[in-house]
């Protein structure tokens, strides 16, 4: 097919999502969007985006299939550890002298860096005077956030990536294994609020001591990414910190001179 052809079915694609459903895709990076209209596209037997975008408008069942493609649900539980060590090191033992902690992980797919974020502040002997804002657009990854059950393949890996990042307990105590999967300790999820909530399109998240939103900007044209860092400042307290992905950066935004840089190999800034 033509590229430019191409382009233009995309867009419309796009265009009909945002009118029918009110979800914003047109600003995310057009290669990450296509990739993904493909996939569905080659699983689903229709021919062409045009074809896609008739069914959209009139099948929301398969609308809500497009979506679950379109979240990017790549999670894991102390997912790059020596961001976990940064965090530690620069972040909590300041936030553990304000009264009262509010920390917003924004795409939070489905919830593995919020129960980390937890087993954190628990041992940092902060949990019970925090609260954890964990949301993403996707209201069936925010279902099994909120449920907390995860494989135990994959928990043993997030026990090895516990160990590599701060952990000098024993990580089996987090969770109850039941047969071939887990689920996290109700210790861990009592102040932790699961919502859906999206980026592209809704306000503030208002008084957070913290917001760590890793590796979603990365999906997001630059127009987006700007709007994105701009509602993060918005909804950030006075010195409140910023995480990103270790491949993030606000460095060529609009609004680098907003924060200060507190460690440039974990991507941690804090406002100013």
């Amino acid at each position: 097919m033509n590229t430019e052809n191409q382009n233009i079915e995309v867009s419309l694609l796009l265009e009909a999502i945002y009118q029918k459903y009110g979800y914003d895709f047109r600003d995310y990076s057009r290669a990450s969007i296509k990739r993904r209209i493909k996939n569905t596209l080659s699983m689903s037997g229709l021919k062409n985006v045009s074809e896609m975008q008739h069914k959209v408008l009139y099948d929301e069942r398969f609308f809500n299939t497009l979506l679950m493609n379109f979240s990017i649900n790549v999670t894991e539980m102390f997912r790059d550890p020596i961001f976990y060590q940064g965090l530690v090191r620069e972040v909590i033992s300041n936030l553990s002298k304000r009264s009262f902690v509010r920390i917003w992980h924004a795409g939070c797919a489905t919830g593995e860096e919020a129960y980390s974020m937890a087993i954190i502040l628990k041992e940092a002997g902060i949990y019970e005077r925090s609260r954890i804002y964990a949301t993403d657009f996707n209201e069936d990854v925010i279902r099994k956030a909120r449920e907390g059950i995860y494989s135990i393949d994959s928990i043993n890996k997030y026990g090895k990536n516990y160990t590599q990042a701060t952990g000098n307990q024993s990580f089996s105590k987090y969770y109850t294994a039941r047969y071939d999967y887990a689920i996290m300790d109700r210790s861990l999820r009592k102040n932790i609020i699961f919502s859906d909530y999206n980026l592209v399109t809704d306000h503030v998240f208002c008084e957070m001591d913290l917001i760590v939103c890793r590796n979603v900007l990365i999906y997001f044209n630059k127009k987006l990414q700007n709007r994105v860092i701009h509602l993060f400042i918005d909804s950030l307290t006075p010195n409140g910190y910023l995480c990103l992905g270790l491949q993030e950066s606000i460095k060529f935004s609009d609004y680098a001179d907003q924060f200060k840089e507190i460690s440039r190999k974990e991507k941690i800034y804090q406002k100013i």
